[in-house]
């Protein structure tokens, strides 16, 4: 059998590697997020906590408890670096 490989398409402003190493997710986990940035996941922890000194330079959105991270705002961040 030949291996055969699928056409991605992606119909959004997200870079091609984005959507292929996050399966066309919009909003990621800190987890992914520090994955995506090359950094570490307490580090996306402690400039997102509410009485942080140091803000993270990307607006989470928070849901509860729940922190997440718009891969569009993300991949703005980064071309802007």
């Amino acid at each position: 059998m030949a291996s055969e490989k699928k056409d991605i398409q992606v119909d959004s402003p997200l870079s091609f590697t984005a959507a292929q190493n996050f399966g066309l997710k919009r909003l990621l986990s800190v987890k992914e997020s520090a994955e995506f940035l090359g950094i570490s996941p307490r580090t996306i922890y402690n400039q997102t906590h509410r009485k942080s000194k140091k803000e993270f330079p990307v607006k989470p959105k928070r849901f509860g408890k729940l922190v997440k991270f718009d891969i569009r705002d993300l991949e703005a961040y980064v071309d802007s670096i």
